[in-house]
C-alpha cells in the first residue's frame, strides 16, 4: 500500500514543504530511497529500519520504495527520519496519517526520536501554511509550542507515535508556551562605575544605546575600549516579545536554543576573533548558508576588537548590513536572507604599536605604516559608524582609587527613556529613520538646520553622513527628553561624526 505523510526541510529562515510517500511493493527486497536527498537522509535508510524493527513494529520484508517529493528540492538533515518512518510502518499497517500534520524528528537506532535544528522555524512556517498539528521530539516541544494555533505533538519513541495514530495510547499535546517577559534588570557582568574617567566615551556609549547607532572606539593599548564596549549590554533595555521571537529563530535554526526556556530576553552579545572568516562574519557554508556572527547579534550587540585586524575583504562585506539591518547569501544550495540589525561596537588602534598620539609614549611606527594601518579601515565602512571617538589613557594614580562616575542603573534609565520616546513618535530607533521620515519626525529650527548645512558643507561630509549626524542629533535631544533638536545637539553630532579619531 502507498502511505504518504508531510514534512518540511529548512532554506533559511523558511521552509519548504515535502511529501514522504512510502510503498511497500512487488520485487527484489531493497529499500530505495530517492528524491534529491543528501547523504544525511540517505543514512536515514539504517537509521529507519533499526528503529522500526527496535520498536517492535513490522518492517516491509519486500521492496521498499520512499520518494521525497518534490523530486526537484535538495533534502538536507536528519528531520526527515521521522516522517520517513511514519510513513513506512502506516504503508505496512494499511493506516492513513491524521489530515493537516506534519512530522519533524531525527531517529535513533533504538526507535528513540532525537533533537533537530529549527523546530521554532518549521512550525511557524507550518502554522502559516495551514497545518494543524505537528509532530517533534519531545526535547524541542517546548520550542515549537511558543507558535499559537498549533497542536504540538511531544514524540519520545517511535512506538509512541504509532500508538497514537493508531488510536490505541494517545500522547498529550504540549502545553502553549507563554512568554513570560522579564521586566527585572539582570546583573551585568561590566557596570559602567568601573570606568575611570572617559567622559567623552561614555556619553557616546549612552547615545549608541538609546538610538542604535554605531560607535568606533580608538586609542592606545589599556585605554579601557574593551570594557567601555563590554559595559553596552548593561544599559541596554530587554527584548521585547516580537524582537525575542525574531532571535530565538535564528538561535533555533543554529541550535542554541535551550529545552526548558526558550525565549531569552537579554539581547545578543557577539565578540568575534578578528580572524573569522566571511562566512563566519556575514554567513555561509556549503549548500544552503548558515547564518553568521551578524544574525547571531541580530537586535543585540556585535563587537569587533582590532578592527583594523579583521581581513578587508571581511570588513568589506559588513557594508550593506549596516545600512539595511539583513543580509542575502547566495550559495550552491540557493539564496537566504537572514536579518542583522544590529549595534556596532568596533574598537581599533591608531597604528600597528598602539602609541601613536599618546603623549606618553613613543610612537615606534614610520608615517607610512600609520597610514597603512589605518588605511585598513575603508571610507565607505567609516562613513556609516555615526559615532568616533578617541579614547585617552586615564593616569595610573587614578585608578588606585574609586571611581567617580555613575553606574549603569541611571544611564540605562536614561536610555530607556529615550528609546520610549522614539518609540512612541515614529514606532522606530532613530538609527533606523529613513530619510523622508526624518525630515518628519525629526525637524530642525532654523538654526540648528544652518549649524548643520554649514558644518557639513566646510567638513565635506557626505549625504550619509548629513542624514547620520543630523539622526545622532534626534537622539540627543531624545536623552535631554527635548522635543525639538537644538543647536548643542547638533554640535554635539557634529563632534562624534567629525572626529579623527585616527589622529
Amino acid at each position: 500500500m502507498l502511505a504518504s505523510v508531510d514534512s518540511c526541510v529548512l532554506v533559511g529562515l523558511e521552509a519548504r514543504r515535502v511529501e514522504v510517500q512510502a510503498n511497500d511493493g512487488r520485487g527484489d527486497v531493497a529499500f530505495i530511497l530517492v528524491g534529491m536527498a543528501t547523504t544525511a537522509v540517505k543514512e536515514a535508510r539504517e537509521r529507519v529500519r533499526s528503529a522500526i524493527r527496535s520498536s517492535q513494529l513490522q518492517f516491509p520484508g519486500k521492496r521498499l520504495t520512499v520518494n521525497l517529493a518534490p523530486a526537484d528540492l535538495r533534502k538536507e538533515g536528519s528531520g526527515l527520519d521521522l516522517p520517513i518512518a511514519v510513513a513506512t510502518v502506516l504503508a505496512v499497517m494499511h493506516k492513513a496519517p491524521p489530515p493537516r500534520s506534519a512530522f519533524l524528528g531525527e531517529l535513533a537506532l533504538d526507535g528513540s526520536i532525537c533533537h533537530v535544528n529549527g523546530v521554532l522555524v518549521a512550525a511557524s512556517w507550518l502554522r502559516k501554511q495551514g497545518y494543524e498539528r505537528l509532530f517533534v521530539p519531545a526535547v524541542d516541544a517546548a520550542e515549537a509550542a511558543l507558535v499559537e494555533g498549533l497542536e504540538v505533538i511531544p514524540c519520545t519513541n517511535l512506538a509512541s507515535v504509532i500508538a497514537h495514530l493508531t488510536r490505541i495510547q494517545s500522547i498529550e499535546p504540549q502545553p502553549l508556551t507563554h512568554p513570560v517577559l522579564d521586566t527585572g534588570v539582570e546583573a551585568a557582568e561590566h557596570d559602567l562605575n568601573e570606568v575611570h574617567g572617559q567622559e567623552e566615551a561614555r556619553r557616546a556609549l549612552e547615545v549608541a544605546a538609546a538610538g542604535g547607532h554605531h560607535l568606533l572606539l580608538s586609542g592606545p593599548p589599556g585605554a579601557g575600549k574593551t570594557m567601555l564596549a563590554r559595559c553596552l549590554p548593561g544599559i541596554l533595555p530587554p527584548l521585547e516579545l516580537s524582537e525575542a521571537l525574531e532571535v530565538a529563530q535564528v538561535r533555533s535554526l543554529l541550535g542554541d536554543l535551550s529545552a526548558t526556556k526558550p525565549l531569552d530576553w537579554s539581547r545578543p552579545f557577539r565578540a568575534p576573533h578578528h580572524g573569522v572568516s566571511m562566512a563566519g562574519l556575514i554567513g555561509g557554508g556549503a549548500g544552503v548558508a548558515q547564518p553568521g556572527e551578524i544574525s547571531r547579534a541580530h537586535q543585540g550587540v556585535l563587537f569587533l576588537d582590532e578592527l583594523a585586524e579583521f581581513q578587508a575583504n571581511v570588513l568589506q562585506a559588513l557594508r550593506q548590513p549596516l545600512e539595511i539591518g539583513r543580509v542575502a547569501i547566495t550559495r550552491s544550495g540557493g539564496s537566504v536572507t537572514y536579518p542583522a540589525r544590529f549595534t556596532l561596537v568596533a574598537a581599533t588602534n591608531p597604528c600597528p604599536c598602539g602609541w601613536s598620539g599618546d603623549g606618553r609614549r613613543a610612537c615606534r611606527c614610520i608615517p607610512a605604516m600609520v597610514d597603512a594601518y589605518q588605511r585598513r579601515l575603508s571610507g565607505p565602512l567609516l562613513d556609516r559608524i555615526d559615532l568616533k571617538v578617541g579614547v585617552r589613557r586615564v593616569p595610573l594614580e587614578a585608578l588606585a582609587s574609586e571611581p567617580k562616575g555613575e553606574s549603569s542603573a541611571p544611564v540605562r534609565e536614561r536610555v530607556l527613556a529615550a528609546r520610549r520616546r522614539q518609540l512612541d513618535r515614529q514606532g522606530c530607533l532613530n538609527a533606523q529613520l529613513k530619510p523622508s521620515r526624518l525630515r518628519q519626525m525629526a525637524a530642525l529650527d532654523a538654526a540648528s538646520r544652518q549649524t548643520l548645512e554649514r558644518w557639513a558643507e566646510q567638513r565635506g561630509l557626505t549625504a550619509r553622513g548629513f542624514h547620520r549626524a543630523w539622526r545622532v542629533a534626534r537622539t540627543s535631544a531624545d536623552l535631554d527628553a527635548s522635543e525639538h533638536i537644538g543647536e548643542r545637539h547638533v554640535l554635539e553630532a557634529l563632534g562624534y561624526r567629525l572626529n579623527d579619531v585616527a589622529a
